[in-house]
């Protein structure tokens, strides 16, 4: 079918996300994906600074990604996890492991970054009843955080700035605090953790773990944060005797500097959860690591195991993607590619600083934010960029960038000065 056809049919029948259906809105076929670029079924190209929604750190149609994929759908493309195993699996979780924090030891896979923070979720739960303590049943976290679209998730998100408050009703009620005011690179002070002292002071016997976005708080509102914050959070819940989940999924994978966000701040969580950039971008694959005292705790209370377990888990094709992904990041000097990745974005987008209709710019390792006086207008600068030759897809008052790490300095420099130009002809 011709990119009419096609659309017409997508919009009578296709959900996107966050979308309404047979709804007035920009969608854009695409034919083929290469490198750091989009084909449209049109023939324009667009240089991605998306990464597919930050999963595609190594861009599109990758030589050694595809031949990992090839050779494992050979040999068997799924198998049931119940009961059996597989060498992909065992090695993958053997090697996140390696990559993260000694005391994470034990993986949970899972389909998407969602699903991994219910099983985090379900795990910290099980532990405390394990332990003898089946009152910690309820989450703390800070506001302007996003975890997900399913339900535990959705708890745990902004409940009034995100986008869940239609489910308010029906949601479990946590306990949030206001988000730190202290920004990265800054000291933390008393005073910044003082609100998550009280709410454990006041309710430290029904609150089971905090968790959080360590560093960076990416959809809520892509702010960054003391790490010095996440070193006494770290402190407080040793203290008062919670667990501590980072969310690792948006930030995982070096896209701060850090191959995780939390060696900012030199701590280790008792849960972790990642997924996105796990498989390279080419398929859906979660993981939620924990310490050998969570799962040794949960494996001999009652029921005596886990009581989870997806129809795809630890999916051989998803498992061989990712170990793939792993070893091209870090058999790379992936560290100093930020690092010019972080310099890029800082020298491309400073100009906006000094536009009326920008609040603030931003930069932390392969993420930069422009943030707006106002509310950008998706019909007019969805678009707009596309006009452009770029894909860059803003929400509320955030125009930011999270390029694949292989974009060339050359694509760096016309992607952030295309949204140099856009931003500044926005109304002020």
């Amino acid at each position: 079918m011709d990119a009419q056809q096609l659309l017409a049919l997508d919009n009578a029948h296709v959900w996107h996300p966050y979308s309404a259906i047979d709804a007035d809105q920009w969608i854009f076929p695409v034919a083929s994906a290469n490198g750091v670029r989009l084909k449209l079924a049109d023939d324009r190209e667009l240089i991605d600074g998306m990464s597919s929604w930050w999963s595609a750190i190594h861009g599109y149609n990758h030589p050694v990604m595809n031949r990992a994929l090839q050779v494992q759908i050979e040999q068997m493309s799924h198998v049931m996890f119940g009961g059996l195993t597989h060498a992909p699996a065992v090695e993958l979780a053997t090697r996140l492991v390696e990559l993260t924090p000694a005391p994470l030891q034990t993986v949970f896979f899972s389909d998407s970054g969602s699903v991994a923070v219910e099983v985090a979720m379900k795990m910290t739960i099980q532990y405390w009843h394990a332990k003898g303590r089946p009152s910690k049943q309820r989450f703390l976290t800070i506001r302007n955080g996003y975890h997900g679209d399913t339900f535990g998730a959705m708890s745990v998100c902004d409940p009034v700035t995100g986008m869940h408050s239609l489910f308010s009703d029906t949601l479990t009620q946590q306990y949030f605090v206001d988000a730190p005011t202290c920004c990265f690179g800054g000291p933390c002070s008393d005073d910044d953790v003082a609100p998550l002292r009280r709410k454990l002071e006041q309710h430290r016997k029904d609150i089971a773990a905090i968790i959080l976005e360590p560093i960076v708080q990416g959809a809520g509102g892509m702010r960054f944060y003391a790490a010095d914050y996440l070193r006494r959070v770290r402190e407080l819940c040793n203290e008062f005797g919670v667990l501590l989940i980072c969310d690792e999924i948006a930030t995982g994978f070096g896209r701060t500097g850090k191959m995780f966000a939390c060696e900012h701040a030199a701590i280790s969580p008792d849960i972790m959860c990642v997924g996105k950039a796990l498989t390279g971008g080419y398929l859906t694959l979660a993981a939620t690591l924990t310490t050998r005292d969570v799962s040794a705790t949960i494996s001999n209370g009652e029921p005596g195991l886990f009581m989870h377990g997806p129809t795809f888990m630890a999916n051989p094709l998803a498992c061989a993607a990712a170990l793939a992904s792993l070893k091209l990041l870090t058999e790379s000097d992936w560290a100093a590619n930020i690092s010019r990745l972080e310099a890029g974005l800082e020298r491309g987008l400073a100009p906006c600083r000094e536009l009326a209709s920008v609040s603030d710019v931003r930069v932390l390792g392969a993420i930069g934010v422009v943030e707006l006086t106002a509310p950008v207008d998706m019909k007019t600068i969805q678009p707009l960029f596309v006009e452009h030759g770029v894909w860059v897809r803003p929400f509320g008052r955030l125009v930011y960038l999270m390029p694949p790490y292989i974009i060339s300095d050359q694509d760096l420099a016309e992607l952030t000065a295309t949204v140099v130009r856009v931003v500044e002809s926005l109304p002020e």
